[in-house]
């Protein structure tokens, strides 16, 4: 259904794989269309879990695809500002996914394609994997990501490597807060495989509104407005059907049910 992209489902995780390997899965208009259309079809999709964002090929994605972004900004003023927002378009809907999202990183993870590690909930590096926010060396800036990455690295070193255009290896990136491990290229996909299990250990509700938690808490003082939203959210969620059988099931010493069905939601 997708010609840049490949789909494989193993029980209740799906792995998106950017399939242009012959240009480092570099995005062009279609990518960027056909990640937004298959992230909003497995968010709906109830026998999904979790998604894996991954490329083939060496590299993770080196970006924008350059004869595309040269073609966007010859067109009128109206066609350019419509594709840069197809393109934050996708960033937001894979970065407010309501499931678990996690980034298989290899290779060259640069401009675009660090906004995509950034934007996925967790990312998991090989030792060989490269990030750079490179857009300055070609005149323009990273400003489709810029939410995403700066979430993950801080302002601070945002003022850097925004502006210096460094590649960054994955132990510094990792340093950065932008990568949660890094392993030996031979491990990535063992290592992968580990903590979709662990997500799929978690109440897919609960997962859902701990995202939401995160969004709505996230550099936000204390305050009674913030301990007041806080203390609904708990109290609403738990007194739903998922929370019941999960505190059951604890006492009870069994799995809950969405792990005891294979992974799957109820």
């Amino acid at each position: 259904m997708y010609e840049t992209l490949e789909i494989v489902r193993e029980g209740a995780v799906a792995t998106l794989w950017m399939n242009r390997p012959e240009v480092h899965n570099a995005f062009n208009a279609r990518l960027i269309a056909e990640l937004d259309a298959a992230c909003r079809a497995l968010e709906e999709d109830e026998g999904v879990r979790l998604l894996v964002l991954a490329g083939r090929g060496k590299s993770f994605s080196a970006g924008a695809d350059l004869n595309w972004m040269k073609a966007a900004g010859q067109a009128s003023p109206a066609d350019n500002l419509a594709d840069a927002r197809k393109l934050t378009g996708m960033l937001r809907t894979l970065a407010e996914l309501r499931k678990p999202t996690l980034a298989r990183v290899q290779g060259a993870a640069l401009g675009g394609g660090m906004g995509l590690a950034a934007a996925c909930d967790i990312c998991i590096a090989g030792e060989s994997a490269m990030f750079a926010t490179s857009e300055v060396r070609l005149g323009i800036i990273p400003a489709a990501i810029s939410p995403y990455v700066i979430r993950a690295i801080g302002e601070r070193q945002a003022s850097r490597y925004f502006l210096s255009a460094e590649r960054l290896p994955a132990v510094q990136a990792a340093r950065l807060g932008l990568v949660h491990e890094v392993v030996e290229d031979a491990a990535l996909d063992a290592r992968v495989a580990e903590i979709t299990a662990a997500l799929l250990q978690g109440g897919p509700k609960a997962q859902a509104a701990a995202k939401a938690l995160i969004r709505a808490v996230a550099r936000r003082a204390v305050d009674e407005a913030v301990a007041e939203d806080s203390a609904c959210r708990i109290a609403e969620l738990r007194t739903t059907p998922e929370a019941q059988e999960g505190l059951a099931a604890f006492l009870a010493k069994r799995p809950p049910s969405w792990v005891s069905k294979g992974g799957a939601g109820e």
